[in-house]
């Protein structure tokens, strides 16, 4: 697929890390800030980030792990497992939350964005981060894939005033269907959550580059995004 996607720079209070930006084929959209998995800005990431530029959005996925190297890329191996969990658990979680921030100053004041409405957009470790850039009220909208550890921070859910989409995997051995549970209890009264469980689907359900990769479920969760994000920006 064609695409005019490039790195850039992003100046934080502890030095620039990079961002990959993709724009849409039309040169302007609303903005999508891209929160990855544990395992960097990779192929997938990139993919999905070119994807949704296609979709007609402007998408611009921050290196979280640039402390501990710039552009860190791993597979889906059990070499790239055992890096990805050190680096989740080496990251500085309120600082990720400021680069995200920055990431955000960044993509609203693209001309490409010109003032458009954005949302956040997470994988797994992105996901956990959606929910919170959207709880600290970052965003217009926020999709939260997978997110594992949101269980744990429902205390926040007082805080989501935008809306926020869901999708968990029913086969998903990282996220209890108890953990599920818990979140669409503490967002009941919460018309402007939605949360979809996709059967058959494992964790990581979206990535085509693992095992886990459920099509359909990937299918049904990329257009209930769509039509999500179409109704939010």
């Amino acid at each position: 697929m064609e695409t005019n996607s490039q790195w850039i720079e992003i100046d934080s209070a502890d030095g620039k890390f990079g961002a990959y930006l993709s724009p849409p084929r039309g040169g302007k959209g609303p903005g999508i800030v891209l929160l990855q998995e544990i395992f960097g800005v990779n192929q997938h990431i990139r993919n999905v980030a070119d994807q949704y530029a296609a979709d007609g959005y402007v998408v611009l996925a921050p290196d979280l792990f640039w402390r501990d190297g710039a552009r860190i890329e791993l597979g889906y191996d059990e070499a790239g497992w055992k890096r990805a969990v050190e680096l989740m658990n080496a990251t500085d979680f309120a600082k990720a939350q400021q680069d995200i921030a920055a990431t955000l100053k960044v993509l609203r004041g693209l001309d490409a964005v010109g003032g458009a409405r954005v949302a956040a957009l997470g994988y797994c470790f992105g996901g956990r981060l959606s929910y919170h850039t959207a709880a600290n009220g970052l965003v217009d909208a926020a999709i939260a894939y997978y997110g594992g550890g949101i269980q744990n921070a429902l205390q926040r859910a007082p805080e989501i005033k935008v809306p926020v989409l869901m999708h968990f995997g029913a086969q998903d051995d990282h996220i209890p269907t108890e953990a599920v549970t818990s979140i669409a209890e503490a967002f009941d009264s919460n018309e402007q959550v939605e949360i979809h469980v996709y059967a058959g689907a494992e964790h990581g359900f979206n990535c085509n580059h693992r095992a886990s990769y459920h099509q359909r479920a990937a299918a049904e969760a990329h257009g209930n995004s769509l039509v999500f994000l179409s109704e939010q920006l």
